[in-house]
């Protein structure tokens, strides 16, 4: 099996750092479901441990929450090089190493576009 090229390479950096970014998601929307729960069952709860179980799902959200802004700094830097490595590879690359790379830059931009947006809502 050959060795793979720096293409694919850069195109499995970038693939594989926008499947991390979406299973945090994933979790995230777990967590604030776990929250929900938790609050809703304040009311009826006898469990003495319960507001501290409440105060630890809190923290683990503001911890996944805390991973999105390096880990979209990464992907960013991931997408600039793939664009580089296409544009410097781009002759000597197969079709299908083309394609998967440029369908890996515009996974990777959609993440960053809806980073923006997610901080325009945020701020304003």
């Amino acid at each position: 099996m050959p060795s793979p090229t720096p293409l694919e390479i850069a195109t499995k950096a970038v693939i594989r750092l926008v499947k991390e970014e979406k299973s945090y998601h994933i979790e995230l929307v777990s967590q604030l479901a776990r929250l929900d729960k938790l609050k809703n069952e304040a009311a009826t709860t006898t469990d003495e441990n319960h507001s501290f179980m409440v105060k630890q799902e809190e923290t683990a959200i503001q911890e996944t929450r805390a991973v999105f802004q390096p880990l979209r700094l990464r992907i960013a830097a991931a997408v600039e090089k793939l664009v580089a490595q296409i544009a410097s590879d781009e002759a000597s690359a197969t079709s299908e190493q083309l394609t998967a790379a440029r369908d890996a830059v515009t996974q990777g931009r959609a993440i960053m576009e809806q980073a923006v947006k997610d901080a325009t809502i945020v701020t304003a």
